[in-house]
């Protein structure tokens, strides 16, 4: 018999909710859902073989109401993605498409929504956008429910799990996840699934640790296995040795220690220690996570990602749509910001209303200020409703994706007549906000003296400047260790972004992922950047990181870092200088 450390295995997935867990496993839904092989209907059969479709559809429909009502309260702010999750039963791209096959190619219905899905989850999966690219999943997740009916399957209950574990599946919908009760269910492992999913969103909310994406979870843990779930690292230990186990113990109870300790101070300023403020934000997809952000101490929303409104609808959402949106978050937020990012979604793939060539590289291709200003009369929508909105509140409108002054000039113009038209029909609105430029595209940084004329601040996407910069795709398993932030052509870029504000007198911000590192904290701001914005559930850890600096003669090290030549030689640099707190602090608390 083999001893205990050699049976101990670590399973690598991505960080879907910060914490710590430890122990036995409870699989479900380890084997899926079998799709019935392919098998030609006769011609006489048709209508009943869509009609079976169509019943296996109300009948997935019916169960998602059930779980609508039965969300606990504590969860009833995410029940729009159930909602959503409600819409896509019924959506184009899914119901008529699956009709379309049964009575063209005389298929069952198995077969065509099989057929279906693999047609339609591509559109999402070659997203740039790391938000949209997750809605793949949302896709899968409604087919799963409808092919269940189909073939007979009983979808697992959550809630009626009366064991204390750790969930283990191929993938866990949003459904499933707001069934989940604190009291039984410490954590849980998904083969599928990403951070910017909707079910990692929900985790987070819960508080619950989360590793997501381990891609063979279930074929490497049992029931009743004893693992360890460590969401701010996104690994899995199975089999973990006396040894491992005491020391995540530990690791698990200091954790929570300085979790509830920063807890506690996560609405006091964020001032470093020789008297330097900081506005830090959060960044939101959802209105619902408003509340979150709040909790968590947000000074305001730094980016309110626009994107969800638009996917999963039969047709484009209405001017009083977006503006009710709009003004339901300005509201709660009172007079804090609200940051407010125009469109950035590829139209041809995210929204099943459009049908236009797919494109080879949509990273690079028809996106984001590009499709707005090709389709000004659906951006036009979104401005007049960002307009009205700000009547309301404290604005800011944010541009994604800008590469050079003629789309800054251009968009500049579009809200210029969208307050000129809401001027003509009497309706309130300020066209007096702040527009910012997102800093995201090498293009843009490089002439970043150029659109600081006609910009009110600056804010730097790293996601994407990261990924343009480096000619990096992070989301390629084969090269992701090349997607480093503290490269040192990155940090030339953000200086070079600070300075020319600084000098001209606009203020730079920071939206991407690298302003939830509270180890990145010390050199940002000692770059120049004034406001942080990240994930709600990260602000308290960079809150705290920040209050723990002392900054005086910031100037001297960032001087001496910038000689450096490596990602590696930064990082080090960065802990021998700003020490243990800062590095301890991120390691147990962030998930990015």
């Amino acid at each position: 018999m083999e001893d205990q450390e050699s049976q101990e295995i670590i399973l690598k997935g991505i960080g879907g909710s910060p914490g710590i867990c430890i122990g036995k496993a409870y699989l479900v839904d380890k084997e899926g859902v079998d799709v019935v092989k392919q098998y030609i209907v006769r011609k006489a059969f048709l209508p009943a073989e869509v009609g079976r479709f169509k019943t296996a559809v109300r009948k997935a429909g019916e169960a998602l109401q059930r779980v609508i009502d039965k969300t606990p309260e504590e969860l009833r702010q995410h029940v729009q993605i159930l909602e959503t999750h409600m819409l896509l039963l019924k959506d184009k791209m899914l119901y008529d498409r699956t009709i379309e096959v049964i009575e063209g190619e005389h298929v069952n219905a198995e077969w065509a929504l099989k057929k279906v899905v693999s047609q339609v989850k591509p559109m999402f999966e070659n997203m740039s956008n790391d938000y949209l690219r997750q809605r793949a999943e949302d896709i899968t997740h409604v087919a799963d429910r409808i092919m269940e009916n189909l073939v007979g399957g009983e979808h697992v209950n959550i809630a009626r799990i009366d064991k204390r574990v750790i969930l283990v599946a191929r993938d866990l919908s949003p459904a499933e996840t707001s069934q989940i009760q604190l009291e039984r269910i410490k954590g849980f492992v998904t083969n599928r699934g990403g951070h910017a999913s909707h079910t990692s969103i929900i985790a987070r909310t819960l508080e619950i640790p989360a590793v997501m994406g381990v891609g063979n979870a279930t074929l490497k843990i049992n029931n009743d296995d004893i693992i360890i779930v460590d969401g701010g690292t996104g690994t899995v230990v199975v089999h973990p040795t006396e040894q491992t186990l005491l020391a995540t113990e530990e690791r698990r109870e200091q954790y929570e220690i300085r979790k509830a300790q920063m807890a506690r101070t996560s609405h006091l300023p964020a001032k470093t220690q020789n008297g330097q403020l900081i506005s830090v934000m959060g960044n939101i997809e959802l209105p619902e996570e408003v509340v979150a952000l709040l909790d968590h101490g947000g000074d305001g929303i730094g980016l309110y990602r626009t994107e969800f409104q638009y996917l999963s609808r039969p047709d484009f959402p209405s001017e009083n749509g977006l503006f009710e949106n709009y003004k339901d978050v300005i509201d709660v937020m009172g007079n804090r910001p609200v940051t407010i990012r125009t469109l950035d979604i590829n139209g041809d793939k995210a929204v099943n209303y459009i049908h236009e060539n797919q494109e080879a590289n949509p990273a690079l291709g028809l996106r984001a200020i590009r499709y707005c200003l090709r389709k000004p009369d659906i951006f036009q929508t979104q401005l007049r409703a960002i307009l009205r909105a700000a009547a309301h509140g404290n604005v800011r409108i944010l541009l994604p994706m800008i590469s050079g002054i003629e789309e800054v000039e251009k968009a500049i113009a579009l809200i210029d007549d969208a307050a000129e038209s809401l001027e003509k029909q009497g309706l309130a609105y300020n066209r007096d906000i702040p527009i910012g430029i997102m800093m995201e595209v090498p293009s843009a940084v490089v002439t970043a003296d150029i659109l600081a004329e006609k910009a009110d601040f600056f804010s730097i996407g790293t996601n994407d400047l990261i990924q343009y910069t480096l000619a990096v795709d992070r989301g390629n398993r084969h090269v992701a260790h090349l997607h480093q932030p503290l490269h040192p052509a990155i940090l030339r870029l953000i200086k070079g972004v600070c300075d020319v504000a600084r000098e001209k007198g606009i203020p730079t911000y920071m939206c991407g992922e690298m302003a939830a590192a509270p180890l990145f904290a010390p050199i940002l701001l000692g770059l120049g950047v004034e406001e942080l914005s990240m994930n709600p559930q990260a602000i308290p850890v960079v809150k705290s990181a920040i209050r723990s600096l002392n900054l005086a003669g910031i100037d001297t090290l960032i001087a001496e870092m910038m000689r450096l030549t490596t990602a590696r030689a930064i990082q080090d640099f960065l802990t021998q200088h700003f020490g243990e707190a800062v590095t301890r602090l991120g390691a147990a608390g962030s998930d990015q």
